[in-house]
């Protein structure tokens, strides 16, 4: 069994990562902060629906009910747990400082609270958030997640994701520079990448020293600037067959001690355009799982 591992996954889960952190069950509390985009001046990444909301909070500004409310739920399948609060809609750093610590400093006063998670830009850190989050990584275990999608230039441009790669890299540096535990998403199938494209960003992402990743596939929703560019140009989308082939060969560029933290993404089914095949969200895992056995592969095998 691979060593990071606590259900025969030949990768590095978060279950593991949290258990052998915290000595027992963590699970992330969804939250949102009600603030948007720095990007959507210019329209947003084209993939983007209208708002990326947190998929179990309520309709509230109050964290504090957001917080219960989630928690309540989650409780159900792991009671006796720890949580993480997860400030993940938006970009949680676009906004007054003052705002956000308030946000923050409310939940560290809940009880269980072990970690705060926060999902954000590499464009929207600033030195005053940055030296928050100096002082925050000492009283808490704090995550920074940061959106890259692809290390290809042109692609970024493609997308209108509205920083360069350079961006990407001096933000990482300066919160590693500061210990702060730092994880990059990725989107796989980004239209008119190659196979090659997609494995040079998690060579990127290896030599970067990223301490976690999230590794998602390309869908397309309803009412997007993508949506309008997949119907005009009908560039082609990955098949199931090929992001399994895809991730698989990933995980090997990627030292086993980074984290994953995600393997597929979660659409909003009503919402989805294409491609059906993500709505099986299981059988994704499974065959990523039966492909690695098949080969006889594990994550770290290639990086260095």
């Amino acid at each position: 069994m691979f060593k990071y591992s606590l259900d025969n996954k030949r990768y590095h889960t978060l279950n593991y990562f949290y258990k052998n952190k915290f000595d027992k069950k963590v699970f992330k509390v969804p939250l949102d902060l009600g603030l948007s985009c720095p990007n959507k001046i210019t329209g947003g990444c084209i993939f983007c629906s209208n708002y990326s909301k947190s998929n179990i909070t309520i309709n509230t500004s109050n964290i504090s009910k957001q917080f219960e409310y989630a928690k309540n739920i989650l409780e159900k399948k792991w009671p006796n747990s720890l949580y993480i609060a997860y400030f993940q809609a938006g970009t949680s750093t676009y906004g007054p400082l003052d705002y956000f610590k308030k946000q923050v400093e409310t939940v560290l006063k809940i009880p269980n609270v072990v970690g705060i998670s926060i999902a954000t830009r590499p464009d929207t850190i600033n030195d005053e958030y940055l030296n928050y989050f100096k002082e925050l990584n000492k009283r808490t275990f704090l995550t920074i997640e940061l959106g890259l999608q692809s290390s290809n230039e042109k692609t970024l441009k493609y997308i209108n994701r509205g920083h360069d790669v350079n961006c990407f890299t001096n933000t990482v540096k300066a919160l590693q520079k500061e210990k702060i535990f730092t994880v990059a998403h990725i989107i796989n199938g980004l239209p008119y990448e190659t196979k090659k494209d997609m494995l040079n960003t998690v060579k990127y992402l290896n030599n970067l020293k990223i301490d976690g990743i999230k590794i998602h596939a390309l869908f397309i929703c309803q009412d997007t600037e993508l949506a309008k560019r997949y119907k005009d140009e009908n560039f082609a989308l990955l098949t199931e067959k090929e992001f399994v082939d895809i991730v698989c060969e990933e995980l090997t560029y990627l030292d086993e001690k980074i984290v994953i933290e995600r393997i597929t993404g979660d659409p909003i089914i009503e919402e989805l355009v294409a491609p059906d095949w993500l709505k099986k969200k299981f059988v994704i895992l499974n065959d990523i799982d039966k492909e690695m056995v098949k080969r006889n592969i594990y994550q770290g095998q290639k990086s260095h």
